[in-house]
């Protein structure tokens, strides 16, 4: 037999018991989520650098799409600004920083496919990374809010009758 999370506690008096485990759960993979958008930068910023001094780290004679490696570089060191940025923001609660972590994470992803022939399994791993984050803000990043309107709400409610 599984137990919840957290205790149960009174709903303000109505006689109904509510767990918190699937909030506190919600709550942990949007700051995950996070987490992951900030190494994401990190590592970007180290792979940038990388790129544009033309370091030896990367797979000799790669062919790309289009461009060059160096280019390739520049534009992964600008996306690490934004995505530091939208950690921050992310950890915050905005309800912008939800989708503008999904929108960093989605254009990591599309230069985490253009950057493959160069390092794969670099880029294989931020890809698997970046589809975790998406979903972790796409699924559980709204109940943030929901969560905190709903609480005060009910603290509201709650002084409203005490007085």
């Amino acid at each position: 037999m599984s137990t919840p999370g957290s205790a149960p506690y009174a709903g303000g008096g109505r006689g109904d018991q509510v767990y918190e485990y699937d909030d506190s759960h919600s709550q942990g993979l949007v700051t995950f989520a996070g987490v992951m958008v900030l190494i994401a930068g990190v590592l970007n910023t180290l792979y940038g650098i990388a790129a544009i001094d033309q370091a030896t780290f990367f797979v000799n004679d790669a062919k790309y799409v289009f461009a060059d490696l160096k280019t390739f570089g520049w534009f992964v060191l600008i996306l690490r600004a934004l995505q530091i940025f939208a950690a921050f923001a992310i950890w915050s609660g905005t309800p912008w920083g939800r989708w503008f972590g999904v929108v960093c994470a989605c254009a990591n992803v599309i230069l985490q496919m253009l950057w493959i022939p160069s390092a794969p399994v670099l880029a294989m791993t931020l890809l698997a990374m970046d589809i975790i984050v998406i979903y972790g803000l796409l699924a559980y990043g709204g109940r943030r809010r929901a969560e905190i309107e709903s609480r005060a709400r009910e603290e509201a409610r709650l002084a409203k009758q005490a007085s």
